[in-house]
Parts: C-alpha cells; structure tokens; sequence
C-alpha cells in the first residue's frame, strides 16, 4: 500500500496574525462545535500578573471564566497571550475584571459569562471582584443534581 504524506501543518492552516509568542489583546475565536445546547466552559488563570496604578508595585489574581457560548468560543493561545498583555499595565482590579469581561463578550458574544478574580494579599486585603454577563432573553436550563457514585453505594 502506497503511503500517502501530508503536507506540513503550516501549509494546513494559515498563521495567526500575531505570533503565538507575543502578548496581544486580541481574542481569536472559532465556531462552537456544539451551539444546539448549553454547555459550560471553564477558563483557569492562575498566574495573572499587572501593577498597582498607584504604587507600580506587582499585582497577582487567580481569574476564573465561566461562560456559556453562543455561537463563538475563545481560541485558548489568545487568550494566554490576551492576559500575558497586562503584565506590564497598570490597573485597578475593579477595572481589570470588568475590561477582561467587557473584551471576552465583545469577541465570542456569549449567552452567559461569570469572571471571577481573585487577587491575592496587598496591604492586608484579599480583594474578589465578580463580573457577569447574561444574553438578553437567556435563560439557563434548570440544574439537574445527580447522586454522585458514593451516595449509591450508600459510602457516605
């Protein structure tokens, strides 16, 4: 059997237009695979990094992103790139949270996001800001809670 060679993976897709590599506020995108039903998709950035406005001192959160897409998903490379962007930026962590959401809905349009920041100790103060966005006319399903394996076999 002839073996059949593929061509390289940079003839298969054309490049970004901004390398991989570099911070970026742009948000790639691509088409949900599933848009026909509600699903969750959960983002973990644990290493968020920007500096006090006042003091230019380093400020670090942990964000959770929460988001229900519609008809787009946000490309995981840009976002990294999108939050490694701020680094070098100063800014309040109300603004912050707020500009991050503000960003993510105007590029994938979601029925529903829900970022939270958690930022660690400055000055003795944890601060949690938590941002949302619904769809207009969204409604979630209701929850459905099923018996994890352990309360079946009666373990807990």
């Amino acid at each position: 059997m002839p073996r059949t060679t593929r061509p390289p993976a940079t003839q298969q897709r054309p490049k970004p237009p901004v390398a991989p590599t570099a911070p970026s506020k742009q948000l790639h995108v691509f088409a949900n695979p599933a848009p026909q039903r509600d699903y969750v998709i959960q983002f973990q950035v644990p290493e968020f990094t920007c500096h006090c406005p006042l003091t230019g001192q380093p400020d670090f959160a942990h964000f959770t992103i929460e988001m229900v897409p519609d008809r787009l998903c946000v490309e995981l490379k840009s976002l990294k790139m999108y939050f490694w962007s701020y680094r070098n930026e100063g800014a309040f962590h109300e603004k912050v949270t707020n500009t991050v959401l503000d960003d993510i809905v105007a590029a994938t349009k979601p029925r529903f996001i829900r970022i939270t920041a958690r930022w660690y100790v400055r000055g003795g103060i944890y601060t949690n800001v938590v941002a949302e966005y619904r769809k207009p006319g969204w409604k979630p399903q209701p929850r459905v809670d099923l018996p994890s394996q352990a309360e079946q076999q009666s373990i807990v």
